[in-house]
């Protein structure tokens, strides 16, 4: 295994079927809100699977041109739920990055540019969605999991009804 770079930084992330989503914001913008968010997601069957990989702090390693997130070791299990304290919580040792979601980016957009879209960790460059402060993330999150045509997450039209659902399909359905 090639490492080029690696960093602890502070930040969440859940693993969501076989990648993860990196939640990076400021002290108090509610990465961990975001992370339960998404895990409930998964168990409520929004989502194909989430589970937690690391809540307030991770690991990132560059490895063979791709970013693998791990839990902090002190944190390994544990997620803050704001009002319940820190609970314990099945987790992923690791995870590869496969979108990141920027809470209370300064360059959130309703329609946000395209270099907007894209951001670099250890010289890996991952698909991103900077989120406004005050803004609700995990509709955001959502539909880039599951809606996009192009996301690893998303369901083919084989899967829905009728070929349309969670997908966005090109045309408008007339049906």
């Amino acid at each position: 295994m090639t490492t080029t770079a690696s960093a602890s930084v502070h930040a969440s992330a859940v693993r969501v079927e076989n990648r993860a989503v990196l939640i990076r914001g400021p002290s108090g913008a509610g990465k961990s809100h975001l992370a339960f968010d998404l895990i409930l997601a998964g168990r409520s069957g929004q989502l194909p699977s989430a589970m937690l990989v690391g809540d307030d702090r991770v690991h990132l390693e560059a490895s063979n041109g791709q970013v693998v997130v791990r839990p902090a070791r002190e944190l390994t299990g544990l997620i803050e739920i704001r009002g319940l304290g820190i609970r314990r919580c099945d987790f992923a040792k690791e995870a590869i990055v496969g979108l990141v979601v920027d809470l209370s980016a300064p360059d959130a957009a309703r329609l946000p540019e395209p270099e907007a879209r894209r951001t670099r960790i250890c010289g890996v460059e991952i698909p991103r969605i900077p989120v406004g402060a005050g803004y609700a993330a995990l509709p955001l999150v959502l539909a880039a999991l599951i809606m996009a045509e192009s996301s690893a997450f998303a369901q083919s039209p084989a899967d829905c009804s009728k070929g349309i659902g969670n997908h966005i399909s090109p045309t408008i359905a007339t049906e």
